[in-house]
């Protein structure tokens, strides 16, 4: 599953809402809270990861440091996310988008600090074109993208600079994976109390009358809906710990 973080739970969580991503269990009442915290958490938040150029008056609006290594966040870096966003004007933009993008952009940075310490192979051309085709997918059209991107200085989906940002944004969704994800452990236990506690209620009350699944038919996405909920945990303590660690320091209010 992709993250896009896609992060609004304790304002990281990541708000996608920049909304879209529905997970797959669309009948769990958990999994729209989770869309929320990690599909916009994990889409949104590791698409921007440097500034590019841009054809308007630039200013830098925050810098997150660790101590070794020093992110700008500008205001077209704050542009070019709202752009991202489905729905979500961006001429003019309003305060309450801007700051939502700089706190998604604020912890997006965070795990750019933290993935360079890793050693990776960069990404392939076949990754960097899928990863665009699943962001032009939450648009109503391509074009209607297209005329976003260009709007704050791409000059196209096939903009060098567009693809460079893409690259990097798979290398944080790889660090995610390592990082979190391919350590969670979901045992039977775990799936049993899920669907007995969370799954066969919520579907009782949506489907009145209806034959409940059984637990081994639904197994595979009660397992898959766990260890999302416990990735999204983590992540909201990794970034808790990092900020208290990291120099923030916001130069522009927006």
């Amino acid at each position: 599953m992709s993250i896009s973080l896609a992060l609004e739970q304790n304002e990281l969580t990541v708000s996608v809402n920049h909304a879209r991503i529905e997970l797959s269990m669309s009948n769990f009442h958990i999994k729209r809270r989770l869309q929320g915290l990690l599909a916009i958490a994990f889409f949104l938040l590791g698409l921007t990861i440097f500034s590019f150029p841009q054809q308007m008056v630039d200013k830098t609006v925050a810098t997150v440091s660790d101590g070794g290594r020093t992110e700008l966040i500008t205001y077209s870096d704050l542009k070019w996310q709202l752009a991202l966003q489905p729905k979500v004007s961006i001429d003019p933009p309003s305060s309450e988008d801007l700051n939502r993008a700089l706190r998604l952009l604020i912890d997006q940075r965070l795990f750019a600090l933290e993935a360079e310490r890793l050693p990776r192979d960069p990404a392939t051309k076949a990754e960097i074109n899928a990863k665009i085709n699943e962001i032009v997918s939450y648009f109503p059209t391509p074009v209607e993208f297209e005329r976003r991107l260009k709007s704050v200085g791409f000059g196209s989906v096939s903009d060098p600079n567009f693809e460079r940002i893409i690259a990097q944004r798979i290398a944080i969704d790889k660090y995610l994976d390592f990082r979190f994800r391919s350590f969670i452990v979901v045992t039977a236990e775990d799936e049993a109390v899920y669907y007995r506690n969370v799954y066969a209620p919520d579907f009782r009350r949506r489907n009145p009358g209806v034959i409940l699944p059984s637990l081994e038919s639904k197994r595979a996405e009660i397992v898959s809906q766990l260890t999302e909920e416990r990735v999204a945990q983590q992540i909201e303590t990794f970034l808790d710990e990092a900020k208290r660690r990291a120099e923030i320091v916001v130069l522009s209010p927006v």
